[in-house]
């Protein structure tokens, strides 16, 4: 089944002068000072304090943890070259979004020029995974289902407790400032891929985009791969975490494409429920509580993130990834990166030591 349901990880990491702790704008440098040794793809994003990577095709979430670590110890080798380091977490603590330069490729001067401060300001860094179904079919239904489980997974990634040198109060800032970009957030549901694809078509024949790579949405039949695209995460500073999630959504689509193979299916909500449970997740992380919709009432995450693991527990053993799907308890046990954050302001009150903590935690297991 592993083989069927393959992954793909990409990964946003902040770039951070270790003098100053802020971001540093060296993409570029960091394009430079990379070799074909390095076994890596290093791209850049909208701004320049931005490095992009991605794993191979992984055949199962052991493939995935190989490739993240591989890819954090590249990239950080890099990023010593030129005298900075990577971070992985999807909001500085206080480097101001005003000071960043943009990058100089056309579809980022392009994205500023329609967007403007919308698009300046969207200084955040996620975590992208994408599961193939290459039956686009099957994988519409699936998409149409697995809606209902993104706040789950926001809960579960948090990492953006501050921006621009405040304390917001969220425990993902970041799911709010994208939310300003057209095109994003929780999408609808569609009957049939023919009318995903009529959408998009009709949305490039009106001039609103041109080509289905800017619908943002925290979920989305991918434009270009047979995958669906999960968008909806913070980036976790931990590997571990970065694998359970990768895990959770893996065997999220597998059971929902079995369930539907059998003519069963999972109930399909309207985006504006989801969206509520998606303030939650923003707002109190795997701390908070979420509304369970079929007995309209709410209900500790922790309870959810149980009966969620119990949901796919018979696919994660087709899988292989069994133990990697549970670690999901350990998240909402120990907290997320979005808590362990707070807890270093709350015991230091110096963002400048929350930085220290992100750098260190991002190559725990990595070095």
């Amino acid at each position: 089944m592993a083989r069927e349901f393959t992954l793909g990880v990409e990964e946003e990491y902040q770039i951070i002068d270790p003098v100053t702790r802020e971001l540093k704008s060296f993409i570029s440098q960091m394009v430079e000072a990379s070799t074909p040794l390095d076994e890596i793809e290093i791209q850049a994003e909208l701004h320049q304090s931005v490095v992009e990577v991605a794993t191979g095709i992984c055949e199962d979430v052991a493939a995935v943890r190989r490739d993240v670590i591989k890819n954090r110890r590249a990239a950080a080798r890099i990023a010593e070259r030129v005298g900075v380091r990577i971070a992985a977490a999807s909001t500085h603590p206080f480097s101001q979004w005003e000071a960043q330069p943009i990058s100089l490729k056309d579809r980022y001067v392009q994205s500023v020029e329609e967007m403007q401060d919308a698009a300046r300001m969207n200084l955040i860094f996620g975590l992208h995974v994408h599961v193939a179904i290459p039956d686009r079919e099957l994988a519409i239904q699936v998409f149409n289902q697995a809606r209902y489980f993104l706040p789950h997974l926001l809960a579960l990634s948090a990492s953006s407790p501050f921006f621009n040198g405040r304390r917001t109060g969220l425990q993902s800032v970041r799911a709010l400032i994208f939310k300003r970009l057209p095109r994003t957030g929780i999408p609808d549901r569609f009957e049939s891929y023919h009318e995903f694809e009529s959408f998009i078509e009709t949305l490039v024949k009106t001039g609103c985009i041109d080509n289905g790579r800017r619908v943002w949405w925290d979920l989305r039949p991918h434009p270009m791969y047979p995958t669906l695209e999960f968008r909806v995460c913070d980036l976790p500073t931990l590997v571990d975490d970065v694998v359970a999630i990768a895990a959770m959504v893996q065997a999220i689509a597998a059971k929902l494409a079995w369930l539907k193979r059998r003519n069963l299916s999972f109930n399909i909500y309207r985006s504006g429920i989801i969206d509520e449970n998606k303030w939650r997740a923003a707002r109190y992380g795997v701390g908070g509580k979420l509304i369970d919709w079929g007995k309209k009432e709410e209900v500790p995450f922790a309870q959810l993130a149980q009966e969620l693991v119990e949901f796919v527990w018979d696919v994660a053993g087709d899988l292989g990834s069994r133990r990697e799907v549970e670690d999901v308890l350990r998240i909402v046990r120990d907290g997320t990166s979005a808590d362990r954050q707070l807890a270093v302001f709350e015991k230091t009150g110096d963002l400048k030591a929350v930085v220290d903590h992100l750098l260190d935690e991002t190559m725990r297991g990595v070095q």
